[in-house]
């Protein structure tokens, strides 16, 4: 589609809605000098290159990239409106269309019954599931695996809920083992299960970890802020992820609640996040007054089972339109995943092949974890391992020519030699290399990345190590 096109339509559109309404003069104290306004422009647009180019495959780092057009074009008419989701009266319309995508969520989650909203991100849908945990099984406090997003201690800090950090496997994902004898002490009500750690895109076994749960009383809460939308992918007779975490995307349907990040895989602007609740009468938690807001209508206003006050309406404007065209189908927004995910697998196969790179461990969703290869007649040193990776992440972005952006993840020297036994852990701890190919147009880029990754990693041992170099 034509961005400037369709942004050209929604001012006009806007404009034609205005002019139903009586003519006005425009205050001058909001007047601006035309010529000004192009320099202070022109000096924003160039400020804005100074940022990493999150739109092009070459950018293979953090969990970033541009919304999809048709989202831009949504936010943008809807923004000429500025309407607020928190009451209807200040968002009559987005108000219905944010009902109607959150419908479509709680659809794609597979909850028969539902309570939520958009939020302003995946922190805040945490933090109102981590509310309502507290509200539910007051005294208790909150399971989580150490590979859980950090945003949930900070939360139930904030919350005054004691955290009850849960040991991983070695594919980064909760050890159910340890979750039995912690649940069975009764010390948490709630645990939250990571459909998709931010670190390694490692997907907790949920389709086990429910029925436990069930067995003890306690609540779930899957917190599926990156990975949720994957579960798209989880049916279907050739599914592009594994079976095991099919089943464990599938069984989001069980959860007490559930926190979904649009803004991610759902290809919106920041600012869209999402929470959902398998139990509608949740609400009663959320029960508040306002002297002069809640009058418009007698069905329920957003805000009355939101902690957040003032949304964004063209948020859920430009979700509602995207959705109209890509769908929550696997078909639809499903194989714009999927793009990620064989780019994903397809890599870790090249890495896996590769003389100047190795696997850290094999893909789950769409984030590969690798790091540069030691001289094949010596086993990996954990000190030596963190260098270079942080090497190549420094040497591609820097590069003058054909740069290329990489992130790196810490990991503990248990975690590496967990999945690499003949490691040398001369170190508590090191980093790897992280890529998320996120961007559908990282697959058919993936040969031009692997081999400037390759380039970079031969280069870093080279120079840090140049008696280990490679023949």
């Amino acid at each position: 589609m034509e961005l400037g096109y369709w942004l050209g339509r929604g001012v006009e559109a806007f404009r034609e809605w205005a002019r139903t309404y009586d003519e006005f003069a425009a205050h001058t104290s909001m007047a601006v000098d035309e010529a000004a306004c192009a320099a202070a422009f022109a000096e924003l647009t160039a400020r804005l290159r100074g940022s990493y180019p999150f739109f092009h495959p070459c950018y293979a780092g953090q969990m970033l990239k541009p919304p999809h057009p048709v989202a831009v074009a949504g936010y943008v008419a809807a923004m000429l409106v500025n309407s607020n989701n928190h009451a209807l009266d200040g968002g009559p319309a987005t108000s219905v269309m944010e009902e109607e995508v959150v419908e479509q969520l709680a659809g794609m989650a597979g909850f028969t019954a539902h309570l939520g909203h958009l939020t302003s991100s995946g922190t805040q849908a945490n933090l109102e599931a981590l509310f309502v945990a507290r509200e539910s099984r007051p005294g208790t406090g909150v399971a989580l695996s150490t590979e859980a997003h950090y945003t949930h201690v900070r939360m139930c800090h904030l919350l005054g809920v004691p955290v009850y950090t849960v040991p991983v496997d070695a594919r980064g994902r909760m050890d159910v083992g340890e979750l039995d004898l912690l649940l069975s002490t009764g010390v948490a009500g709630t645990v939250v299960v990571t459909t998709g750690t931010t670190a390694l895109g490692a997907v907790d076994p949920l389709h086990r970890i429910v029925p436990l749960a069930r067995r003890y009383g306690v609540r779930v809460h899957a917190d599926a802020a990156y990975g949720g939308f994957f579960r798209l992918l989880a049916d279907g007779e050739q599914p592009p992820v594994a079976p095991e975490t099919g089943d464990a995307l599938r069984a989001i349907a069980q959860c007490d609640s559930v926190a979904i990040d649009p803004h991610k895989h759902g290809l919106q602007p920041y600012g869209c996040g999402a929470v959902l609740f398998g139990d509608p009468d949740v609400a009663r938690f959320f029960r508040h007054d306002s002297p002069y807001t809640y009058f418009t209508s007698r069905r329920p206003h957003l805000g009355e089972i939101s902690l957040e006050c003032s949304r964004s309406g063209a948020a859920a404007a430009a979700l509602w339109l995207t959705l109209k065209l890509l769908p929550l189908t696997p078909d639809g927004l499903g194989a714009v995943l999927a793009a990620g995910r064989r780019a994903a697998v397809r890599w870790a196969e090249l890495i896996s092949a590769s003389p100047h790179l190795e696997p850290y461990q094999p893909p789950e969703l769409d984030i590969v974890t690798y790091y540069p290869a030691s001289p094949e007649s010596s086993p990996p040193r954990l000190s030596r391992v963190g260098v270079a990776s942080k090497e190549v992440m420094h040497r591609g972005m820097n590069a003058k020519e054909d740069p290329v952006f990489l992130s790196v993840a810490r990991v503990t020297s248990g975690a590496f030699t967990a999945r690499h036994p003949d490691a040398v852990a001369d170190g508590d701890d090191t980093h790897v290399l992280r890529s998320v190919l996120m961007k559908p147009e990282s697959e058919p880029y993936l040969e031009r990345l692997h081999q400037r990754v390759e380039q970079l990693a031969q280069a870093s041992w080279s120079a840090h190590h140049p008696a280990e170099e490679r023949p």
